[in-house]
């Protein structure tokens, strides 16, 4: 029997969901679409550079409309649920839904890290809620920001106002005054007035790496991101495997407390290029990535500045160092979490083995160093071992930068002997601020907790703290005196890890939680937090839940009166 044109039975199907003019979920808006193509210009529309695309829109409209995301997705030729789970995942990203408002023109991050809190940024954030209009300008607690030398702090925009007053603010709005301020710093053509990029080009032209590594071994150089692993060593790591290879700068220090790399960044930045260059060098890497965190927008200024510079002097090929900028989130600090974020996605932190000089950027093997390791690389280069281990205190040999901020008179960095005591420490800093006697001291960034005064005799040093339930870390020392709580210092630290676990185990994520909810009672049930910091030290998949009990044990050790 001959089909009849005109009957569509058993063709075309009517009810719920069948027959639709467009296909599942947001539809394309082709106004948006040329926007997002006209931001990204001749990029690349590379996988990894999906975070570097979302910053051009959230710089160009102040937040990620749905639409945006929408045309991203599409020009990436990326799933929508891809784009949205990243953009959602860092901080400085505001993703704004159809029927949502978007933010106000201006935020304010006010930091509320322990430096900052010590120094009244609760309530200095609390009278800018107050005194300024919500439909003009977006008051958010932010974390540590790299600045606690000049706490409270807070960012206007990009404009980081230290020592910071509802006055300052006021001004700094009508002024417009929003961008970053660049400081003077020592610039390619001074650089290599005063020798620089000598090392470098030696090596380049006749140096073998083996030798440079065994100069960094006798140094005694260890990782200074907060691992202290030796340095060195990771070379044959990584040279060990077959390339392509690459280096990874881990530039996120995020640990509250935190700021010699920004330090060292704002003053002699090619010192520490020189010495990335020569570990590229070292382990032949293909490409060297610097990955910054977004909260130093003068850094990443200087940076792109004095890369260009490199590129045009002929020391680099166009494109040899990729800068990348992150989005606020702490645990990109961990490496596998940074090599994540590198690649365009969620910074979660990778289950090990294989280890990242194995397996890193792209699958392949990878190098990654702190910022400061490398400065001293450089400095080994051109120096020589001695001058690291020419210098030797308590029994420790080398110099550490310690980050000093708190209830101290001068705070900042100070290049001290490696075995200095926080007796030295407080020393060096000017002695305590006008008022305040020495109670406790954080010694390095809250993974390490609290210890209490009397305990002054330690060196703060590798392998030194240990044995009393803590760690040198990043070496991120925060002066506490009697006018503060030990259990409000603690409390302080556990909401910030709260806020910054990226939610992938459960032992961190709920553990944070939990703590943070069980050390805001009177009395401290310590027998419960006891039972928690054990299951998170024991079963958390990274650095961050492993050490974020550290805090609560240490206090109720050590101030157990006060909980």
């Amino acid at each position: 029997m001959a089909l009849d044109n005109n009957d569509k039975s058993g063709v075309w199907k009517s009810g719920k969901g069948k027959g639709r003019r467009h296909t599942k979920g947001r539809q394309l808006d082709d106004l948006a679409w040329s926007q997002v193509q006209d931001l990204l210009g001749d990029a690349p529309r590379r996988r990894d550079l999906l975070i570097e695309h979302l910053h051009k829109i959230q710089d160009a409209f102040g937040h990620l409309s749905a639409a945006h995301l929408r045309a991203l997705a599409e020009e990436m030729r990326m799933s929508m649920a891809e784009v949205y789970e990243v953009a959602t995942f860092y901080a400085h990203f505001d993703v704004v839904k159809e029927d949502d408002t978007p933010p106000p023109a201006l935020t304010i991050r006010v930091c509320d890290s322990l430096s900052c809190e010590l120094a009244g940024a609760q309530a200095l954030k609390a009278a800018l809620e107050d005194g300024l209009n919500p439909e003009e300008v977006r008051v958010l607690r932010a974390p540590c920001m790299g600045r606690c030398d000049t706490a409270p702090v807070l960012e206007l925009g990009h404009n980081h106002v230290d020592h910071a007053t509802v006055e300052k603010v006021e001004a700094a709005i009508a002024a417009g005054d929003t961008h970053a301020h660049v400081p003077d710093y020592q610039t390619y053509a001074d650089y290599v007035a005063d020798g620089g990029y000598s090392a470098l080009t030696e090596l380049r032209n006749s140096g073998d790496w083996e030798d440079v590594q065994a100069k960094i071994k006798e140094s005694g150089l260890r990782g200074l991101g907060g691992a202290g692993f030796p340095s060195g060593t990771k070379w044959g790591f990584v040279r060990a495997n077959a390339g392509p290879r690459y280096l990874a700068v881990n530039g996120d220090e995020g640990e509250p407390g935190t700021f010699k790399d920004r330090y060292y960044l704002e003053r002699t930045p090619h010192l520490f290029l020189e010495g990335m260059l020569i570990a590229a060098w070292a382990v032949e890497a293909d490409t060297a990535f610097i990955y910054m965190r977004d909260e130093y927008p003068a850094v990443l200024e200087i940076l792109a500045r004095e890369i260009k510079a490199l590129e045009d002097a002929g020391v680099v090929e166009p494109g040899y160092i990729d800068l990348r900028r992150g989005a606020g989130a702490y645990i990109c600090g961990e490496e596998s979490a940074m090599i994540e974020s590198i690649e365009g996605k969620r910074g979660m932190p990778r289950h090990r083995p294989p280890f990242v000089a194995q397996v890193g950027v792209f699958g392949q093997p990878t190098l990654v160093h702190n910022v400061e390791t490398l400065h001293w690389i450089a400095r080994i280069c051109r120096e020589g071992p001695e001058c690291l281990n020419a210098t030797e205190h308590n029994g420790r040999k080398g110099l550490r930068s310690y980050s000093v901020s708190g209830r101290v008179a001068n705070p900042g960095v100070f290049l001290l002997p490696a075995g200095s005591t926080i007796t030295d420490i407080i020393d060096a800093a000017g002695g305590m601020a006008e008022g305040h006697s020495f109670k406790a001291y954080q010694p390095g960034g809250p993974s390490s907790g609290l210890l209490p005064a009397s305990m002054n005799d330690i060196p703060l040093d590798f392998d030194t703290l240990q044995p009393h339930g803590t760690f040198i870390g990043s070496a991120a020392v925060v002066v506490l005196s009697d006018a503060d709580k030990a259990r409000d210092a603690a409390l302080n630290m556990l909401r910030f890890f709260e806020d910054e676990s990226c939610g992938q185990c459960t032992p961190c994520r709920v553990g944070c939680e939990k703590a943070v909810k069980l050390m805001q009672a009177d009395t401290w049930d310590q027998g419960l937090l006891t039972e928690l910091c054990t299951a998170m030290s024991d079963a958390s998949i990274c650095g961050l839940g492993q050490a974020a009990p550290n805090p609560i044990k240490l206090t109720m050790q050590h101030f157990g009166d006060e909980i």
